[in-house]
């Protein structure tokens, strides 16, 4: 599932190439992805502009000029893609919209969505999103605050997205493994040093996450040679079986309040 980092990537390259571009043709292959007809989608978004693209926590906002809001959420297995029809990749789109010769393909919206939606109605849905990592708003005493008085394991902690917009199972591994600490490890047992550490953590991977693309390895448009190229950087997330980069270890593999989390026990502790 993208994560902060990767809908952050595709917040930019979307900036860099659709803004003020007119929607020239819009295509709806599986009407539940939206949340109107698709005929009514079609009729208000052909021929507006998206004048800004914002990201909060998973989600993307793209701003058009006449104060809509289409929302984007790619849920479990989605992704975007820019370009033309004949570069773009072999796999089935939910919903696509053209910007003259170029159509961003919405692909794996099965979960996921896009919504028409007022500038309010957009406020009221992402409202109960907790603050991010990497707010500017955000540092170290206000995460232990945060953390203060939860019960419950830290990886249930990091994704969930009422008390932490924008991380998931990827980065709640990693950014676990960077602090030292197990996914298990129980937030009530941590101490304010542990919590310190695993700030840290956080504004360490998610930047270099972000500065390498993600590590969702399609990518956005021919010649992307950035997005996923944080795949390869993963310490810990789908590394099950491999040696810890960090001592040698071996990466095991649990489930965790039904989640997979990825681990090196000989290296991460409970506090």
């Amino acid at each position: 599932m993208p994560e902060l980092p990767e809908m952050e990537n595709y917040r930019r390259l979307l900036s860099e190439h659709i803004i003020n571009l007119p929607i020239t043709r819009v295509v709806i292959h599986r009407e539940k992805s939206l949340n109107v007809p698709a005929e009514q989608f079609i009729g208000e978004v052909t021929g507006l502009r998206v004048i800004f693209v914002e990201r909060r926590g998973k989600f993307l906002v793209f701003h058009m000029n006449n104060g809509r809001r289409l929302l984007l959420h790619l849920m479990l297995g989605g992704m975007l893609y820019y370009g033309t029809e004949e570069d773009r990749p072999d796999r089935n789109t939910q919903v696509e919209i053209s910007f003259g010769a170029n159509t961003l393909y919405f692909i794996g919206l099965r979960l996921g969505y896009l919504h028409l939606l007022s500038a309010k109605e957009t406020e009221e849905t992402l409202k109960p999103l907790g603050p991010e990592l990497l707010d500017r708003r955000m540092n170290k005493e206000r995460f232990t605050e945060l953390i203060k008085g939860r019960r419950g394991s830290l990886k249930s902690l990091l994704v969930n997205q009422h008390a932490i917009a924008g991380i998931g199972n990827c980065y709640a591994d990693e950014i676990a493994f960077e602090a030292g600490l197990l996914p298990s490890a129980k937030l009530q047992d941590l101490s304010e040093e542990s919590i310190g550490r695993l700030y840290d953590a956080a504004v360490k991977v998610l930047p270099e996450a972000l500065e390498h693309g993600g590590y969702m390895e399609s990518p956005f448009m021919a010649g992307d040679t950035l997005t996923g190229g944080y795949d390869e950087m993963c310490k810990v997330y789908d590394r099950e079986g491999e040696s810890c980069v960090r001592c040698g270890g071996v990466v095991n593999r649990i489930e965790l309040t039904g989640r997979k989390a990825f681990f090196c026990p000989s290296c991460q502790h409970d506090r």
